[in-house]
């Protein structure tokens, strides 16, 4: 049994390493690297040399690259169906960093900036209203992050799991929380 176990495994690792470009898992981690990982690189040297051209070639790659996966994330499913997805996406990643197409600057100064200029207003205030409804979520949920952050505080100055990882209750004090947070014993609260 052990011997049938390994050579379909054998025989599977044989063929992603033999056609490694028709599988899909290949694809999708060669777009990773193409879209994000290299301009991630990239990005940091032109901040770090000071170069404006460098910079400004980057924030317009990284503005098409938005914009292109907010509309990934809606037809992905759909897209992901047809067989050469993968490829064109690549290639489309490419064409967008290349110097010699300047393909997000195209993209940018056709579609996106006419866009962007029709719709100022209108995505001024959707961000205006999401930033304070944010706000809002963040200050009425400080128990929780507080009791969070001192989770993850604990989990990695000792590389351990805490022992105690009750969560805080509506009811309960917010300068408990805190106190444990610091590894503190619990304190009764003040009535």
């Amino acid at each position: 049994m052990d011997v049938l176990g390994s050579s379909i495994a054998g025989e599977v690792g044989l063929r992603l390493l033999l056609s490694p470009i028709n599988s899909t898992i290949v694809m999708r981690t060669a777009c990773c690297s193409v879209g994000i990982v290299v301009p991630v690189y990239s990005s940091v040297k032109a901040i770090e040399t000071g170069n404006q051209q460098d910079q400004h070639k980057w924030l317009l790659y990284w503005t098409v690259y938005g914009s292109f996966s907010i509309a990934e994330v809606y037809s992905d499913k759909l897209l992901s169906w047809f067989p050469s997805y993968y490829y064109v996406k690549l290639a489309f990643l490419i064409w967008l960093q290349l110097p010699d197409t300047q393909g997000a600057r195209i993209l940018y100064k056709k579609h996106l900036q006419p866009f962007f200029k029709r719709h100022e207003a209108k995505i001024d205030r959707v961000m205006g209203l999401t930033y304070i409804e944010m706000a809002k979520i963040i200050s009425s949920h400080q128990a929780e992050i507080q009791y969070v952050k001192s989770i993850l505080s604990r989990i990695t100055s000792s590389g351990k799991a805490p022992r105690n990882t009750a969560s805080p209750t509506q009811s309960e004090n917010p300068a408990v929380v805190e106190d444990r947070s610091r590894g503190l014993p619990d304190s009764a609260p003040d009535k």
